[in-house]
């Protein structure tokens, strides 16, 4: 399977001059290409092929007006190309109901969020003795290494975000040594926004809100920026204040998603998840929240983990009633407002967290053995009759139908 590892990288100011002539190079290619492209098919001609944009762009290097394109590596104007065709692939599958719904290809601007250029094996970049990342006509750029990576890589891509940073990004081939030994555990979880997630065997874990507690400094954060004048040197100060404060929100939760999701996929065998639309509940009220959770990078997360593990990961349908159905006896009880946590259940008297008993429906849909440790998915206690107690229990002659076993006098 392939894995991306990225590390922080941090250029000196001459290399961050290079890197940003690289960006805006590729930029141009990209939207050159496109341009020409559209223009075809305005006129109705047919499609232009990537090996007649490469010749345009070795014409275009020779002509005085794009002559700049020649102070840079070659290798990631080709790769420029080659990511378009990969959008208008992607775009054309489509269309044919091959893949998820995508849009056209569109012009790059130096004001995007994200910029980014690729070297492949071509380019002749490598890692020094020393640990700093070379590449061609940039320079040895420093590299913050947190682990080695499995196998060599083949391309390296150097990515700036919103942020100013800076970051290259590998790609590996690895094979499944990693497998972990088999385990005893299996779990269904229940994905909420009270509880970040609810496990079948009783565990709770609470969600961190990392957006809503950064929410008070970031919205002063965006005053500041709105009070700014555009195209001032404050402004870019500002923006980029914002742009670091959304960061930080974004490193936690994805440091969160990364330890338990690790935790779980170590603990258990199989995991059982619910297939959640989360571009339904995003455009309820409850948007902002259901962002801040990130179930899909989660779920993701499990998933790729699962594949390299070698751990079982089942999804369940998103339309099986998990919080109607209880999970003692299998009876339908009905749909309940968000607002009943705990319920009992009219044909077992079972008295059943309304999260775990999910989470517990979950995996009993996906096929695992669920078990409920430490929940309250049992019969509800009910005290003893006055003639039940003593240690000889004396037998009444008459039972009234109220003195029957668990059965409350009246």
């Amino acid at each position: 399977m392939q894995l991306r590892y990225s590390f922080r990288v941090y250029p000196s100011a001459g290399q961050r001059v290079a890197l940003a002539r690289a960006f805006g190079c590729a930029r141009v290619v990209f939207n050159d290409a496109l341009r020409v492209r559209e223009e075809a098919r305005a006129a109705g001609l047919g499609f232009v092929t990537s090996a007649e944009l490469s010749r345009n762009l070795t014409g275009a290097k020779k002509t005085p007006e794009r002559a700049w394109l020649g102070e840079v590596s070659a290798v990631i104007l080709q790769q420029s190309l080659r990511d378009l065709d990969t959008a208008y692939r992607n775009f054309f599958d489509a269309l044919k109901g091959k893949r998820p719904k995508t849009g056209a290809p569109r012009f790059k601007s130096k004001r995007d969020n994200r910029q980014s250029i690729r070297f492949t094996a071509n380019a002749s970049w490598r890692i020094t003795p020393g640990g700093k990342l070379r590449l061609p006509k940039v320079g040895d750029v420093p590299v913050r290494w947190s682990r080695t990576l499995p196998s060599t890589p083949s391309t390296v891509t150097v990515v700036k975000d919103a942020a100013g940073r800076y970051f290259a990004s590998f790609v590996v081939e690895t094979d499944a040594c990693e497998v972990l030994p088999e385990t005893t555990p299996e779990i269904g979880i229940d994905l909420g926004l009270g509880h970040f997630a609810v496990l079948s065997d009783g565990r709770k874990i609470d969600s961190p809100r990392f957006l809503r507690r950064a929410e008070k400094r970031r919205k002063k954060m965006q005053r500041d920026l709105s009070r700014k004048q555009k195209g001032s040197n404050n402004r870019g100060k500002a923006r980029l204040k914002v742009a670091r404060a959304h960061a930080q929100v974004t490193d936690a939760r994805r440091e969160f998603h990364h330890r338990l999701s690790t935790r779980l996929i170590r603990e258990n065998q199989a995991i059982a998840v619910e297939d959640l639309c989360v571009k339904g509940l995003a455009r309820t009220r409850l948007a902002k929240s259901v962002h801040d959770a990130g179930w899909s990078a989660f779920v993701t997360m499990l998933e790729y983990k699962a594949a390299r593990y070698g751990r079982t990961l089942v999804k369940i349908g998103r339309f099986e009633p998990t919080s109607q159905v209880c999970s003692a006896c299998g009876v339908k009880d009905g749909s309940k407002p968000l607002n009943v946590r705990e319920w009992t259940c009219s044909a077992c008297g079972t008295v059943l967290d309304r999260d775990v008993n999910a989470a517990v429906n979950i995996a009993k849909a996906a096929g695992l053995a669920a078990s409920a440790c430490g929940a309250q998915v049992g019969p509800a206690p009910v005290p003893a009759q006055r003639s039940e107690t003593g240690t000889h229990q004396e037998l009444p002659t008459a039972s009234p139908q109220w003195e029957q076993t668990g059965i409350p006098g009246l």
